[in-house]
């Protein structure tokens, strides 16, 4: 039974519907044709006792003249008296001074039986045969059974149809509100519903609509207000930099530097996630080699990191004290297609973070076109590697304090750039960022 039930609800709606239908016209057919068979039974089994009644009396009437049966008078070959064949419960009630009739349409020879009394006890019996009337009745069985067939393949094909049209608008409003969840923020059900139509199917179509369009207005408008406080902040902040550079040496001065950085750091990326958010980003796509431009990033970033290249071809050695490299002359890495400048936003933000959030040596592994950040610490929250990054959230207390826009920034810049960053905590322990970028093809001459 579960096994069934499984199946069932693995199928789609036009497919449960239609069987909804065929189930339900099958149950139809059957009771309908259960009654017509009874009907017609009774008919003929009123008829052959009608029958075999008045022959009966032929026959008596013959009898009680004659003191004979005479078949040739009555034309019935079948009168008896006393007849062996005739069953015990006819005999009885003939015995008891009634007439009665006995239906047999079991066994290899239907037939019925009427019975009287004649004389103190002789029993006389008139017996029809009923092999032609039976095979009526399984012929009309069997057109039952073949009309039933037909109209419950309709009903299905019908319901198949109806449900196909109920299906179109409901998996219209699905993707819709897959595009939807996916940041295509101006997707609309529109034409794809189904028009003129005011079923549950067209209300739920006009409410998803709905709730696309208030969406798009609210985060139309959130992202207009982050970037217009961050340029609004940006004059400000130029002003307050400029100022604090002015101050005296002393460690008030360098805590206000401090601050000030801290904060026109925050106006920046709050700019360039506003940015993202638009789609007003254009990459400047180029082919480079893979594995000099991460030890270059690894080295600007200021983030001590152990890097390790895996990739055919000469490469370059390691760079100065920020990045040393464990197997960093194995190559220089495949050539990838990117936009230099925001692969280095995409590794830099992905370093701090590893070393800011997480614990022990970061580690950079190059590999082909792919490149892994991988720290020591307490992993990314359950949250994050179900939800993706948040804004202003940077997860579990152990991965410390920021404003959460590190891994937001990395994720965006990647989508422009057409790359992939995975983000999983490996066995082991610790963290790790797979950025997966897309390849190039080698200069001519390259071996």
């Amino acid at each position: 039974m579960l096994p069934f039930r499984r199946r069932l609800q693995a199928l789609g709606l036009r497919w449960k519907i239609a069987a909804l239908l065929a189930v339900g016209c099958s149950l139809v057919a059957v009771t309908i044709g259960i009654f017509i068979h009874q009907a017609r039974a009774q008919q003929v089994a009123d008829s052959a006792r009608a029958s075999a009644t008045a022959q009966l009396i032929r026959v008596r009437q013959v009898y009680e003249l004659t003191g004979r049966l005479d078949h040739a008078k009555t034309g019935e070959t079948s009168a008896e008296t006393n007849s062996p064949r005739l069953p015990s419960v006819l005999r009885d009630t003939a015995l008891a001074g009634r007439r009665s009739t006995y239906l047999d349409m079991g066994g290899d020879h239907p037939a019925v039986w009427a019975a009287r009394p004649v004389g103190a006890k002789d029993v006389l019996s008139v017996c029809l045969s009923l092999v032609g009337e039976r095979g009526e009745l399984v012929e009309l069985d069997q057109q039952l059974v073949a009309y039933g067939v037909v109209v419950v393949a309709l009903a299905a094909v019908g319901g198949a149809l109806l449900a196909s049209r109920l299906s179109k608008g409901l998996r219209a409003a699905a993707e819709t509100a897959r595009r939807i969840s996916a940041g295509e923020l101006d997707a609309r059900i529109g034409a794809s519903g189904v028009p003129g139509s005011r079923d549950e199917v067209a209300e739920l179509s006009s409410a998803v609509d709905t709730m696309a369009a208030s969406l798009q207005r609210r985060l139309e408008a959130e992202q207009r207000f982050t970037a217009d406080v961050a340029h609004e902040l940006r004059t400000p902040l130029t002003g307050l930099h400029t100022a604090a550079e002015l101050l005296p040496e002393g460690r008030p001065t360098e805590l206000v530097r401090d601050r000030v950085a801290a904060l026109r750091t925050l106006t920046e990326d709050l700019l360039e996630v506003a940015r993202l958010d638009a789609d007003r980003e254009e990459p400047v796509l180029d082919v480079h080699p893979l594995a000099p431009l991460v030890v270059s990033v690894t080295e600007r970033s200021g983030v001590a990191a152990e890097i390790t290249l895996a990739g055919p071809g000469p490469g370059p050695g390691c760079g100065s004290g920020t990045a040393t490299g464990e197997g960093a002359e194995a190559g220089a890495g495949a050539y990838v297609r990117t936009d230099t400048r925001r692969l280095e936003r995409i590794l830099g933000n992905l370093l701090v973070n590893a070393r800011k959030h997480g614990g022990g040596a970061v580690e950079v592994t190059v590999r082909g076109s792919t490149v892994a950040v991988r720290d020591h610490g307490p992993g990314y929250p359950e949250k994050l590697l179900r939800e993706g990054p948040q804004r202003f959230l940077t997860g579990t207390v152990e991965r410390g304090h920021g404003t959460g826009l590190g891994l937001t920034i990395a994720l965006g810049q990647a989508q422009v750039i057409g790359a992939r960053v995975e983000l999983s905590n490996p066995v082991g322990g610790g963290a790790r960022a797979l950025v997966t970028l897309p390849p190039g093809p080698a200069p001519s001459g390259t071996p």
